[in-house]
């Protein structure tokens, strides 16, 4: 990887404090060269708060999108969404972590950095655990509320792509979330976007349901960022929720719990892969504490320096061919 990991110091909802604090953890503990970019005086009182100050450069951003954005406020340039972008976009910086707002996110990184060619539209990729040991991608999380059915396909060729590359599964079963595994069921968006799937180069298993997202029914889970975003946000609380029931029955003990609450944990998976453009980007929670900052920081050290961007793109250029 060439360049340090460039992180938004004002995103998010705990941004600066949490942030900078992640990205010394980040520094600190797992090695990972940073750089952060924010209102300059803020950001190194925050590092001085760490005994930081010389260890990390700072890039002066003055402007603060804010997390209600949804994408065009953040074009400007004096924003530390739009600064980073650049920065990763001029090749200054290896990857681009934000926690702030993802539609802001998504609109700066396609105008700075650029999509891949032949991209429609890039996607958030989550690995999200599975009942049966391995984790299966989440595609669309939440970068494209309103795809067209063409984008979905695609969407599902990018999780494939991500399946195979990054956690190693030969050959991806992608399925497409819908209301029922009948074939033909759901809305129009729905059973076009499965049409299409069906023609498509990779195993398409069909249409699956709510319950099969966790279940390891499939290796990638294929929908729109509206519905997954959604789907992503119901597992985190769900867990958190029956977890903390269980607790309070004394069915199980707090050792047991902590290891399944930590595989379901943001701080786990540290964000979202948005796929499909010309750079790493990393999207964080919005209420990403230091730790998950941290971890979205190794995630796209690690992205970076294995060449995923450019592997998956070349992937989905022959699975495209093929």
């Amino acid at each position: 990887m060439s360049g340090p990991v460039v992180v938004d110091a004002m995103g998010g909802d705990h941004g600066p404090r949490e942030v900078v604090a992640g990205a010394v953890t980040a520094l600190r503990e797992h090695g990972v060269p940073v750089l952060l970019v924010g209102r300059a005086g803020e950001v190194r009182r925050e590092l001085a708060r760490h005994d930081a100050a010389g260890e990390i450069d700072v890039v002066h951003a003055e402007e603060v999108v804010p997390m209600t954005e949804r994408g065009s406020g953040a074009i400007t340039g004096a924003s530390s969404v739009a600064v980073g972008c650049g920065l990763l976009a001029e090749r200054t910086g290896g990857a681009f972590v934000s926690a702030g707002s993802t539609g802001a996110v998504v609109s700066c990184a396609v105008r700075s950095a650029g999509r891949a060619e032949g991209v429609l539209r890039p996607a958030l990729a989550v690995a999200l655990p599975q009942i049966t040991g391995g984790a299966a991608v989440l595609i669309d999380a939440g970068a494209t509320s309103d795809p067209t059915p063409e984008m979905i396909a695609q969407f599902a060729l990018l999780g494939a792509s991500y399946a195979q590359l990054v956690l190693g599964v030969p050959e991806p079963r992608v399925g497409l979330l819908s209301i029922g595994s009948e074939p033909g069921k759901g809305n129009r968006l729905s059973r076009r976007a499965e049409r299409l799937l069906a023609s498509s180069p990779f195993r398409f298993h069909g249409p699956i349901e709510g319950h099969d997202v966790l279940a390891g029914t499939v290796d990638v889970i294929a929908t729109d960022g509206f519905t997954g975003n959604v789907v992503l946000k119901n597992v985190e609380g769900t867990v958190r929720t029956v977890l903390t029931m269980i607790a309070q029955a004394g069915i199980a003990g707090p050792e047991a719990l902590r290891e399944v609450a930590r595989r379901y944990d943001p701080e786990t998976h540290g964000g979202a892969a948005l796929l499909g453009l010309s750079g790493t980007v990393v999207v964080a929670h919005g209420s990403s504490r230091a730790r998950t900052i941290a971890r979205a920081c190794v995630v796209a050290h690690e992205l970076a320096g294995g060449g995923v961007v450019s592997r998956v793109r070349d992937h989905l250029e022959v699975e495209a061919v093929g």
